[in-house]
């Protein structure tokens, strides 16, 4: 069996963050509840994807954001003209362009940030675990 993942993320406006990451990332919404034990909660991704972006606000208690530069949603889109429409949807939803904190990023992608200050990296490239692993060894804590 292969796990689903599920990546939750705290949002102070779930309207408005569930528009703006359907727009920007292309996917839909897969599924929402209201009031479960106080929160509110929207997922968005891809059907029969083994993912799923979960926003979420709880009734009550204003969220305060507190992501680092750091903190990035990833999509890889190796084909340049897809990539490029893809940058195109993520700037006319809302996002703003950032540099990466990290230089990596910027090489062959684009960096947004919602208007939680949470980070999304568009890449102009297929994921593949051999360029992205330097060393199969633990790095020294």
């Amino acid at each position: 069996m292969i796990p689903h993942l599920r990546i939750a993320r705290p949002v102070s406006d779930l309207g408005r963050a569930a528009a703006l990451y359907a727009g920007g990332l292309g996917w839909i919404e897969l599924g929402r509840f209201g009031d479960h034990a106080g929160f509110d909660g929207v997922m968005l991704g891809l059907p029969d994807a083994g993912f799923h972006l979960e926003l979420t606000r709880r009734r009550g208690h204003p969220v305060v954001p507190r992501p680092t530069a750091e903190d990035l949603l990833v999509l890889y889109v190796p084909d340049a003209t897809a990539w490029a429409a893809r940058c195109a949807a993520m700037a006319d939803a809302g996002f703003a362009p950032v540099t990466a904190f990290n230089p990596y990023w910027e090489q062959r992608g684009r960096s947004f940030e919602d208007f939680d200050g949470y980070r999304v990296v568009i890449q102009r490239d297929a994921w593949r675990p051999d360029r992205e692993a330097v060393s199969t060894r633990a790095a020294p804590a």
